[in-house]
C-alpha cells in the first residue's frame, strides 16, 4: 500500500510538475502504474521538478477568490501600497488590525509548506535511484537543485513566521505532522545553511537558461540569507556579514549576468531567464501557467486590455512616489509607473486618477492575448550588487571603492550622480534607499524592513525605528508586526504550534 502510494504521488509530480516552461516541457500522458520502472532518470527530474511547483504559489495562492494573491500582502504591510479593491482584505494591513485568521496568512503557510514536502520527497527518494546513465555527478546537481530550493522556501518561512516546525522527512502519518515550532535560528543552523553550503559544493552551472537552479541562484540566496541572520532577528554579526558579501562579490564579478540598459528590458519576456535574471518563478502564456500579476496591477474597470478582469490589485502610494529623487528615471512615464493607456475598444487614452505599477506590463498580453508570459523574479543583478554594498560596508567598517561602485552603477541606471565620501552609516541608508527604489513592488521591501528594523519615511527621508513608525494611513508599527501570525486554521488542526507569536 505504501509503495502504491509512493506511485501515485510521483505520478502527480510528473503531471503537475508541466506548468514550468522550457525544462517542463514534456508532457507526461497519465499516472504511473504499479508496473512502472521507478528506477529510472526521469523520475528523479520528476521528482526535482516537483520541488519547483510551489514555487508559483509565491504570488498566487488564492485562485478562488477575486484578486486574492499571495504576492499582496507583502505590499499592503509596507504602508507603501494602496489598492482599488476591497474584498482582498486591504483594509486589515492597512491599519494592521490584522490576526491570524486574516487573509493570506494560511496559504502563504500552505504553499510554502507543500514545497517543503516535495523537496522532503525528493531528497528521501533520489539518492536510491541507481538508473543506468543517472551518474554520481547529475545526482549530487539534482539534489543541490533540490536542496536549494527546500532552503529557500524555509527562508520565506523563518522570515514570515518566525519560530516554523522543522520538518525534514516525508510524513507518514498523522502524528508526524504535528511537529513544534523550532526557533528560526535552528533552522538557519540546521536546515537553510547547511542546504546552501551543500548545494554549493556540486557542479551545478553558473547559469542556467531554462530556469532551474544555478550555481549564481544558490551564491544569491546564500547571500541573502547570510544578509538577514546579521539582521536583527539573529544579529549574526559581522562574520555573517563577510559571508555575505563574500557570495555577492562572487555573483557580480564571474560575470554572466548583466544590468539590462533599460528598465522595460525586464518586461520583454523574450529576456526570461537572462541578461539581469538570476533565478525566476517561471510562467508562460499558456493557461493556466500564465503570469497573474500583469492582470492584477491594471488598473480597475480601466478597459484598457484585453482581460476579463482587471484588477488594479496594488498601486504605489503619493507620499511613496514622491519620496524617489528629483530626475530619477524610475519615476518616469512607462519605467517603473504608468499614468496612462489606450482604451482596447476605441483606442482613446485613458488617464488614470493616479499612477499604476509598470513592472509587470506584458505588452502582448494586454492588449492582444490576455496571457501574460512574463516570469517573476526572485532574485537580479541590482538586488545583488546592493546586497554587497550594504554586507561589505558593514563587514569592513565603511564602503570600498567596489561597493561604491556597484551603487553607482545603480543610480547611474537611474540618471542619478555619482556618490561622494559617506560614513558607514550614510552610506548604509544610501543602500537602503536605493532598494527601496530600486526593487519596490518585488515583495523585497517588507523583508527589508524586518530585517533591519527600519522603515524609510517617505515624508521626511530618514529611517524611523520599525517600532513606532506611523505609516501615511495612520497606523503605527508595533513589536508584534515582526512576523506574521501562525494560522488559527493549522493551529486548530495542531496545537502544537502554540504559542502563536507576539500580540496573536
Amino acid at each position: 500500500m505504501k509503495t502504491l502510494k509512493n506511485i501515485l504521488i510521483i505520478g502527480c509530480l510528473l503531471l503537475t510538475a508541466t506548468s514550468c516552461k522550457k525544462f517542463l516541457d514534456e508532457k507526461p500522458k497519465g499516472f504511473l502504474g504499479p508496473d512502472s520502472d521507478l528506477n529510472s532518470v526521469k523520475v528523479a527530474r520528476a521528482l526535482a521538478y516537483g520541488g519547483y511547483q510551489n514555487l508559483q504559489g509565491l504570488l498566487t495562492g488564492q485562485p478562488s477568490s477575486y484578486g486574492g494573491n499571495t504576492y499582496n500582502v507583502m505590499e499592503f504591510l509596507t504602508g507603501k501600497a494602496n489598492t482599488d479593491l476591497g474584498q482582498t482584505g486591504f483594509v486589515n494591513f492597512q491599519n494592521l488590525s490584522y490576526n491570524s485568521t486574516s487573509f493570506y496568512f494560511d496559504t502563504w503557510w500552505q504553499q510554502l509548506y507543500l514545497g517543503v514536502g516535495a523537496t522532503n520527497l525528493a531528497l528521501e527518494k533520489i539518492p536510491g535511484i541507481t538508473a543506468a546513465g543517472f551518474t554520481e555527478a547529475q545526482k549530487k546537481d539534482m539534489l543541490a537543485e533540490v536542496r536549494t530550493l527546500r532552503a529557500l522556501y524555509y527562508f520565506y518561512l523563518v522570515r514570515m513566521y518566525g519560530a516554523v516546525p522543522k520538518i525534514t522527512k516525508v510524513a507518514t502519518d498523522i502524528p508526524s505532522l504535528q511537529v513544534a515550532r523550532s526557533p528560526a535560528k535552528q533552522i538557519y543552523d540546521e536546515i537553510i545553511i547547511p542546504d546552501l553550503l551543500e548545494a554549493e559544493k556540486s557542479t551545478l552551472p553558473w547559469k542556467d537558461a531554462t530556469g532551474k537552479v544555478s550555481m549564481g541562484a544558490v551564491k544569491s540566496i546564500l547571500a541573502d540569507v547570510y544578509l538577514t541572520y546579521a539582521g536583527a532577528a539573529i544579529n549574526g554579526g559581522a562574520a555573517a556579514y563577510t559571508e555575505s558579501a563574500k557570495r555577492s562579490l562572487e555573483v557580480v564579478t564571474k560575470g554572466g549576468y548583466t544590468l539590462f540598459p533599460n528598465y522595460t528590458d525586464m518586461i520583454i519576456p523574450a529576456n526570461k531567464n537572462s541578461g539581469e535574471f538570476i533565478f525566476q518563478v517561471q510562467f508562460a502564456a499558456a493557461i493556466p501557467s500564465t503570469n497573474p500579476l500583469t492582470s492584477l496591477m491594471i488598473p480597475n474597470f480601466s478597459k484598457t486590455s484585453k482581460y476579463a478582469d482587471e484588477y488594479g490589485s496594488v498601486w504605489p502610494t503619493a507620499q511613496f512616489l514622491a519620496s524617489f529623487p528629483a530626475g530619477d528615471k524610475r519615476r518616469q512615464e512607462r519605467q517603473f509607473f504608468y499614468t496612462s493607456d489606450n482604451n482596447i475598444n476605441d483606442n482613446t487614452t485613458v488617464t488614470f486618477t493616479h499612477p499604476y505599477v509598470y513592472k509587470f506590463y506584458d505588452a502582448n498580453a494586454v492588449k492582444n492575448t490576455s496571457r501574460s508570459d512574463l516570469n517573476y523574479t526572485i532574485y537580479r543583478l541590482a538586488d545583488v550588487m546592493l546586497m554587497y554594498a550594504e554586507a561589505s560596508n558593514r563587514a569592513e567598517g565603511g564602503p570600498n571603492s567596489t561597493a561604491k561602485g556597484y551603487v553607482d552603477q545603480i543610480r547611474g541606471r537611474a540618471n542619478l550622480g555619482i556618490l561622494g565620501a559617506l560614513s558607514v552609516d550614510a552610506f548604509e541608508q544610501e543602500v537602503w534607499s536605493q532598494r527601496y527604489w530600486e526593487l519596490c513592488f518585488e515583495n523585497k521591501m517588507w523583508f527589508d524592513m524586518i530585517r533591519t528594523r527600519k522603515v524609510r519615511n517617505d515624508i521626511t527621508g530618514n529611517f524611523d525605528n520599525f517600532v513606532g513608525h506611523t505609516t501615511v494611513f495612520n497606523a503605527t508599527f508595533a513589536e508584534k508586526n515582526l512576523l506574521f501570525p501562525v494560522p488559527k486554521q493549522d493551529i486548530d488542526v495542531n496545537p502544537k504550534l502554540l504559542p502563536n507569536n507576539t500580540g496573536f
